[in-house]
């Protein structure tokens, strides 16, 4: 199946921000397998808090989020600045979460920008008001990226159970009142790819510089939800038309971006544009990731801001080197000829469909776990969406954290937990 969307390497580089960020110094491995010199990071990552007014059906956060309820405090999230723009990041942004929910985002912000870095505030918009707009632009902020759920207030609603969508349009027109970059993020999925044109018209009716149409990946919550959400390729393939029709018309007008979810390539996208790479992500209670997902892995340990230094942990630590390079791939990575295009695809996903995250990532059709990536498509192409047929969704939730918590290791081999609340559609 050919697609002809934003490369991986786009996806791996712009991740939750429509701005590329430069890849030229990334760690990319000998042919050997050997490391060179481990370049710095160049994209901080700041998860303030895992609060949340929303409860996405496709959050990326952790489902056992419950577990971290610890947050930095003002002064340890300055501390983890500094070190990660002595390290050499120059693009920061500031996520939850919520991150409005954090009383002193302004004063992060403010620091932030007399270190040098350029500033991305990635919201809900959920309490950002006329009031919050000046303190942030006065901070410095550079950036904001605001999601929406749909284009269609009922299922904007539905989708993050609240009633926001108003809301969010009267934020849109507040951050364009205020001259900041217009940029919008719309997660698509099974119920709102047959919208893609309403949701573009409603981007370019906002006044949007940029729209982020990023197919559901599936991690966290989207990975318990992943029989609900997984589209058919057929709305793939229409949505993407409509996409492509639309980028004609508009020219230059909105740059769009169309992200395909990996269960429907044939090759991986490299995990982060490379584990250890160009991204470094702090959690709320200060632990350091490579990737935003990388806490679901097994045999994993990460080091906290809190008592280890930024430097150690990027150059020295086990959990940043673990999957740099080449050496750590297993067949039939470690012999392909295209292992330097991909650096094995995604660990975590890997994990969550084999139980291994040193695998091959099954989307590739060179794995021989790559008949699993096919039923999961199969199964959605072949479901039924009748009234007379329900299918549970599991909304993020403290509740429904709780609950994973009580039952830990569910890989995607399992059931998703189908216990407590839950609405059907």
């Amino acid at each position: 199946m050919a697609w002809h969307s934003t490369s991986a390497h786009e996806q791996a580089a712009t991740v939750n921000d429509s701005t590329p960020i430069p890849t030229s110094a990334a760690t990319h491995g000998r042919p050997d397998g050997t490391l060179p010199t481990v370049a710095p990071p160049l994209w901080l990552l700041a998860e303030l808090t895992y609060r949340c007014p929303l409860h996405c059906v496709f959050c990326y956060n952790p489902t056992n989020y419950a577990a971290h309820k610890n947050e930095l405090t003002t002064a340890q999230w300055i501390a983890a600045l500094q070190q990660a723009r002595a390290l050499g990041a120059a693009q920061l942004g500031f996520s939850g979460g919520e991150p409005l929910l954090r009383d002193d985002l302004e004063t992060l912000v403010a620091h932030a920008r007399k270190l040098g870095f350029y500033t991305n505030l990635i919201t809900s918009g959920i309490g950002l008001t006329d009031t919050r707009l000046d303190a942030l632009q006065a901070a410095g902020l550079d950036h904001i990226q605001l999601s929406f759920q749909d284009s269609t207030q009922e299922l904007n609603d539905f989708l993050s159970s609240t009633r926001t969508f108003d809301l969010k349009k009267r934020v849109a027109a507040s951050i364009r009142s205020h001259g900041f970059p217009m940029v919008l993020n719309c997660v698509l999925h099974r119920y709102n790819l047959p919208h893609v044109d309403k949701i573009i018209d409603m981007a370019l009716d906002m006044g949007a510089e940029y729209l982020e149409l990023a197919n559901t990946q599936y991690y966290g919550w989207a990975h318990a939800n992943r029989a609900q959400l997984m589209p058919t390729a057929d709305q793939l393939r229409e949505a993407e038309s409509v996409v492509n029709q639309y980028r004609q018309r508009i020219g230059n007008r909105c740059t769009i971006y169309f992200v395909v979810p990996d269960y429907f390539e044939t090759r991986p996208k490299r995990c982060m544009n490379g584990w250890g790479s160009v991204f470094l992500g702090i959690a709320p209670d200060g632990a350091a990731l490579p990737c935003h997902t990388a806490r679901s892995l097994p045999g994993l340990t990460f080091p906290n801001v809190i008592d280890t230094p930024l430097r150690e942990i990027w150059y020295d630590s086990d959990a940043f080197n673990r999957f740099r390079g080449h050496s750590w791939m297993k067949e039939p990575c470690r012999s392909c000829d295209e292992r330097f295009n991909d650096l094995g695809g995604c660990r975590c996903q890997a994990y969550l469909l084999t139980g291994d995250p040193a695998n091959a990532d099954p989307v590739c059709d060179k794995s021989p776990e790559h008949e699993r990536v096919i039923q999961v498509v199969r199964a959605a192409a072949e479901r039924t969406d009748d009234r007379t047929t329900e299918h549970p969704v599991l909304f993020r939730s403290d509740a429904n954290s709780r609950r994973f918590i009580a039952q830990p290791g569910q890989p995607a081999t399992e059931e998703p937990l189908r216990n407590g609340p839950g609405v059907r559609i």
